[in-house]
């Protein structure tokens, strides 16, 4: 499993890491990173602490036993990329749960180096799919984050569970009859699943609905061939207030998306 950087600055960090093969399937964790360029790193009013508490910390891990994957090394605090461009960077505390994320703000020419990460970044995530539909003409995405439930502090009671399940399937921007068979054998896959020695709650958007840019950018562009689900994993393999995880319930997450690709895989076989 590999540690996460206490810093996020390492300068050999890539933007993003791309693993590419022989499957319509893909994994995306597109907030799994925490670098912060270092031309806006001291403008930052957050600590990394502060921030890895928003991030998706460990959905890189969780995807990487699929042959397609897309893994992001900037933090979502830098420009989060599941925003619109006009969003994707927060300037003001309601855009970021209240968060004051800057001591100065930065200069329109950072802002504009941002925003150029996130356009690079949609024009290779185009790139990519279109390669997959040419490839097999279907693809699915998952598009896996994460989210807290312990907001008010780590001694005070969590989310309840009637609100925050251990897995949230956002279907919002799809066309949901159109793709009613993969939602359904990846809901039925994950629930028949046992992680950390108990079965998972797993809902269709409860805690969230799958609103964000990534998924609706992918239905608007491959709206006949691309289904985007939005995977959101509650928070129960770590303590989302220290930011240590339970190393062994990642490694079973993992496995279990690892299993899914084939599942997901014979139903696009079978749509054909």
């Amino acid at each position: 499993m590999v540690a996460r950087h206490s810093d996020g600055n390492d300068e050999n960090t890539g933007f993003w890491t791309i693993g590419f093969g022989n499957s319509p399937v893909i994994g995306t964790a597109i907030h799994d990173g925490h670098r912060i360029r270092p031309d806006i790193a001291g403008l930052m009013a957050l600590s990394g602490e502060q921030r890895l508490r928003e991030e998706d910390p460990f959905t890189g891990d969780m995807i990487a036993g699929l042959t397609n994957r897309v893994i992001v090394h900037h933090s979502r605090f830098e420009i989060d990329l599941n925003r619109a461009p006009d969003q994707a960077i927060y300037l003001k505390p309601d855009q970021s749960w209240g968060l004051e994320v800057w001591k100065q703000e930065p200069a329109p020419a950072a802002v504009r180096q941002s925003l150029d990460f996130h356009a690079d970044y949609y024009a290779m995530l185009e790139n990519t799919l279109a390669a997959l539909e040419r490839r097999h003409g279907a693809f699915v995405v998952l598009d896996v984050h994460t989210y807290n439930h312990r907001r008010q502090g780590p001694a005070a009671p969590p989310t309840t569970p009637a609100e925050a399940p251990d897995i949230n399937i956002g279907t919002f921007s799809m066309d949901r009859s159109r793709w009613n068979d993969i939602v359904s054998a990846v809901g039925h896959h994950f629930a028949s699943a046992t992680i950390a020695g108990r079965r998972l709650d797993v809902r269709e958007n409860v805690a969230f609905q799958g609103k964000g840019e990534q998924t609706r950018f992918i239905h608007e562009r491959f709206a006949e061939n691309g289904c985007a689900i939005a995977i959101e994993f509650k928070k129960f393999f770590m303590d989302e207030w220290t930011g240590k995880p339970d190393r062994r319930v990642v490694s079973e997450i993992r496995d279990m998306i690892t299993a899914l690709q084939p599942v997901v895989e014979e139903c696009l076989r079978s749509r054909r």
